[in-house]
C-alpha cells in the first residue's frame, strides 16, 4: 500500500491550490479526482463556463445595441448557439489542460476515482471501471465542494426541471425559462439566456435580489435587469415545479399568500449548494457533520479527526472559489508550521452580469444592526470619463469609513469591471489603509478606478474632483 504525506480529495480551486501548495513545501502528495477533467465544479459547470457565456453573450449584446452608436454598422446580426457553447468547452478544455501541466509540473500523483475513507488513515480509490486500491496518508485534505440544491418536494429531473450544470449544456436556444432563484447563479444565468433572445423570468423568495449583499446593490441591478426586459417577482414562494413535457410549470405564493402559476420550456433552480459528501465513508472516521450537512471544523480547519482537514465548500460558509484557495493555502501552511491567516470578512463577493457587481466587508445593513457609526461616500459611473467613453454608465462605488480614524469598513460597487476594482478595496481592508490614503494616491485618467478616489473622497467630507 502507497503512502503519502497528504492527499487531497477533490480537485477544485481548493483542492488543486493545496495539492500544489503542499508539493511545493515537500510533501509527497496525491489528488483524487472522480472524473476525468480536473477542476472540480468552477471549472466544468460553474465560474469558467459561465464567464465564457457570460462574454460571448454580452458581445452580442453590445453588437445588436451599441455597436451603432460606436459607428459600426453590421446589417446582419445573427447568434450561433452552437458556437457559443463550443467556445465554452474550449475554454475549459485549455483550463484543465493547465492543471494537468501542473500537477505533472510538481510531480502530484494523479488517482483517478471516487475515495472512500476505511479509516483515519486510509482511504480506498475505486476508478470509473471498478478497479479499487487503498492508499494511506499522515493527512488528509477533504475538498469535495458542493452540488446543486432544490426546495423542498421539488426534483431536478435534468430534463425540464434543471440546474445550473445542466443550463450550461443545452442543445439550443430555449424560448422561454422561470429561474427559481435570484441569487449570484440566478441573475447571471438570466443575462445570459435573455441576451440571447429567451424570455427569462426571475421568482426570488427575498425583497431584494442578491440578498447577501448591501441592499442597495440588489435593488440597482433589478432596475438594470428590468429596464433590460428580464421580469423579476420578488417575495415569491415557490412550493411546486411539474414536467408537462414539453415544458416545466411552476406553482408559487407571493407575500399575501395568492396562488399563481407560470409555464417555460425550462425552469432552472438557483437557490443554493448543498456539501458533498456523499459516499466518502467519513462514518469510518470521527469526522463529524452538523444539522445542514456541512463537515465540522475548528478554528484550524481541522475535523474531529486531527489529521483530517476540510476546506470550501463542504464546510460552509460563502461558497466562492477564491475563498477554497485560502483555505488550501491556509490549511497547508499551517500544516507546514507556519502562521497563515485568513480574514473571512476581506474575502471579496462578485456577480459577473453587466455591469458586473461586487463588494467586500461590511454592509451598511450590518453596519446599522451593530449600531457602528459610518460615514458614506457614493460616486455614480454616469460621472466618470472612462464610463461614458465606453457607454458603461450604470452603477456607482460606495465606500463605508469609520468617521473617526478613517478606516475603510466596507466597499461595494455595481458597475463596469467591479470585479477587477474590488482588488484595490481588498488591499484597503487587508492592511488597514484610510480612506485619507486611498484618495491621496495617484489614479491614471481616465479609468473607472477613479469612483473609487471619488468615493473615498466624499467619504472624508470631500467634494468629488474627477470626471
Amino acid at each position: 500500500m502507497e503512502k503519502f504525506d497528504l492527499i487531497v480529495i477533490g480537485s477544485g480551486p481548493g483542492g488543486y491550490v493545496a495539492a500544489i501548495r503542499a508539493s511545493q513545501l515537500g510533501y509527497k502528495t496525491a489528488i483524487v479526482e472522480k472524473y476525468e477533467g480536473l477542476g472540480g465544479t468552477c471549472t466544468h459547470v460553474g465560474c469558467i463556463p459561465t464567464k465564457a457565456l457570460l462574454d460571448s453573450t454580452h458581445h452580442y449584446a453590445d453588437a445588436q445595441h451599441k455597436f451603432k452608436s460606436y459607428g459600426i454598422e453590421i446589417q446582419d446580426i445573427q447568434l450561433n448557439f452552437n458556437q457559443i457553447f463550443q467556445r465554452k468547452d474550449e475554454v475549459i478544455l485549455k483550463n484543465t489542460q493547465g492543471l494537468d501541466f501542473l500537477m505533472q509540473k510538481n510531480k502530484i500523483t494523479r488517482l483517478h476515482g471516487t475515495a472512500s475513507f476505511q479509516n483515519n488513515t486510509t482511504i480506498t480509490v475505486t476508478s470509473p471501471k471498478g478497479e479499487r486500491i487503498q492508499v494511506e496518508a499522515d493527512r488528509f485534505i477533504i475538498a469535495t465542494g458542493s452540488k446543486p440544491a432544490t426546495l423542498p418536494g421539488i426534483t431536478l429531473d435534468k430534463k425540464r426541471i434543471i440546474s445550473s450544470t445542466e443550463a450550461l449544456s443545452l442543445t439550443q436556444k430555449p424560448n422561454s425559462i422561470i429561474i427559481v432563484g435570484g441569487g449570484v447563479i440566478g441573475v447571471e444565468m438570466a443575462s445570459i439566456y435573455h441576451r440571447m433572445g429567451t424570455q427569462v423570468t426571475i421568482l426570488e423568495y427575498a425583497s431584494n435580489l442578491i440578498s447577501t449583499m448591501d441592499t442597495e446593490l440588489g435593488k440597482t441591478l433589478h432596475k438594470i435587469l428590468k429596464k433590460e426586459g428580464i421580469a423579476i417577482q420578488l417575495e415569491q414562494s415557490v412550493y411546486q415545479v411539474d414536467n408537462l413535457g414539453e415544458q416545466a410549470r411552476v406553482k408559487f405564493k407571493n407575500k399575501q399568500g395568492e396562488d399563481y402559476e407560470l409555464q417555460a420550456d425550462y425552469v432552472l433552480m438557483a437557490v443554493g449548494r448543498r456539501p458533498y459528501t456523499e459516499g466518502l465513508g467519513l462514518e469510518h472516521t470521527a469526522v463529524t457533520l452538523n444539522a445542514r450537512g456541512f463537515i465540522e471544523t475548528n478554528g484550524q480547519l481541522q475535523t474531529n479527526a486531527p489529521n483530517i482537514y476540510a476546506i470550501g465548500d463542504v464546510i460552509g460558509g460563502a461558497m466562492l472559489a477564491h475563498k477554497a484557495e485560502e483555505e488550501a493555502v491556509y490549511v497547508v501552511e499551517t500544516i507546514n508550521g507556519q502562521k497563515p491567516h485568513i480574514h473571512y470578512n476581506r474575502i471579496p463577493n462578485v456577480v459577473y452580469t453587466w455591469p458586473e457587481v461586487a463588494s467586500v466587508g461590511a454592509t451598511e445593513q450590518e453596519l446599522k444592526q451593530q449600531n457602528t457609526v459610518y460615514n458614506v461616500g457614493k460616486f455614480p459611473f454616469s460621472a466618470n470619463a472612462r464610463a461614458r467613453a465606453s457607454m458603461d454608465t450604470d452603477g456607482f462605488a460606495k465606500v463605508l469609513v469609520d468617521p473617526k480614524y478613517g478606516e475603510v469598513l466596507g466597499v461595494h460597487i455595481i458597475g463596469a469591471r467591479a470585479a477587477d476594482l474590488i482588488a484595490q478595496a481588498v488591499v484597503a481592508l487587508e492592511y488597514e489603509v484610510t480612506a485619507q490614503d486611498m484618495f491621496s494616491i495617484s489614479y491614471a485618467h481616465p479609468t473607472f478606478a477613479e469612483v473609487l478616489k471619488d468615493a473615498y473622497r466624499m467619504a472624508y467630507g470631500h467634494p468629488a474632483i474627477n470626471i
